[in-house]
């Protein structure tokens, strides 16, 4: 029998990114901009499903490594170029391996946006931890960056 477990754990990560808000806003908004940044190195990171809008959902699926993930999303609040809250559950594999409750705080700041994410989640089972969440989340957040200045420099 499985032992069965949660832990929980917060990290909130802040960056400058060089973008006014209203285009930090439209990378995480329009499911062609979320693509080219947001999901797996290499892979195809459309969304099968995006809904961007209160209520809706966005859904992947597809391997990282040698697992199979898939990453389920409700959008609980948007307020266009300040905030967008949203709920999400992660699989690895088929488990269940992460409920999360995760916002994104855009500040106009200097020419630019102050990106604010805070995440709350619950880890299950011993098949994530809140660092390894963190780190993820680091690295999509330099993505973001990385996408934005592609668009500035194009």
């Amino acid at each position: 029998m499985t032992e069965r477990s949660i832990a929980y754990g917060t990290f909130v990560i802040e960056k400058y990114l060089a973008a006014p808000p209203a285009a930090v806003f439209a990378a995480w908004a329009d499911v062609d901009r979320k693509a080219q940044w947001f999901g797996a190195p290499g892979g195809d990171n459309r969304p099968k499903e995006f809904d961007f809008r209160v209520g809706g959902r966005e859904y992947s699926e597809g391997p990282a490594g040698a697992a199979s993930f898939t990453f389920d999303v409700r959008y609980q609040d948007i307020i266009e170029n300040e905030r967008i809250v949203y709920t999400y559950e992660m699989t690895m594999n088929g488990a269940r391996i992460s409920v999360s409750l995760a916002s994104v705080e855009l500040r106009p700041e200097s020419g630019g946006t102050r990106l604010l994410l805070t995440e709350h989640g619950a880890y299950l089972d011993g098949l994530d931890t809140n660092e390894q969440r963190r780190e993820g989340t680091i690295w999509l957040v330099d993505q973001l960056d990385a996408f934005l200045k592609r668009q500035a420099a194009a």
